[in-house]
């Protein structure tokens, strides 16, 4: 698959998962207005499936708020540290040999890892959202 190929798809994922993400948002929104005069759906929203639904919804969406806050410093910083983060990334890739998502996840995963202790070791305190 090309690079324009690649961007292509990932351009058309961000449009599909944005549209579900405000049909969800509607969704749960209107739920939330009708639950307290319909004890039946409160109760329904209130089951642990619907709950744990929401904190795997949660969790997913706080985690790739952070990954794309480290990527948006990868690709935006022209930098010596970024330089070095991307070669990470680089070096990461070619080192693994296991599925392109797995691959991908992992060399993310060690390239925030990286970027967190060069900011600790920088001393600076700046908050990541």
């Amino acid at each position: 698959m090309h690079s324009d190929e690649i961007l292509d798809d990932v351009h058309i994922r961000i449009l599909r998962v944005t549209e579900d993400l405000r049909a969800i948002q509607q969704a749960l929104n209107c739920a939330a207005m009708q639950a307290p005069s319909d004890p039946e759906l409160m109760e329904a929203l209130c089951q642990l499936p619907e709950l744990e639904s929401l904190k795997v919804l949660k969790a997913a969406l706080d985690q790739m708020r952070h990954f794309l806050w480290f990527y948006m410093q990868v690709m935006t910083n022209g930098s010596e540290d970024g330089d070095r983060m991307r070669e990470t990334i680089r070096q990461t890739a070619e080192s693994v040999t296991v599925s392109p998502r797995i691959a991908a996840a992992e060399k993310f995963r060690q390239a925030a890892d990286a970027a967190l202790l060069q900011m600790l070791a920088d001393g600076k305190i700046r908050k990541p959202n």
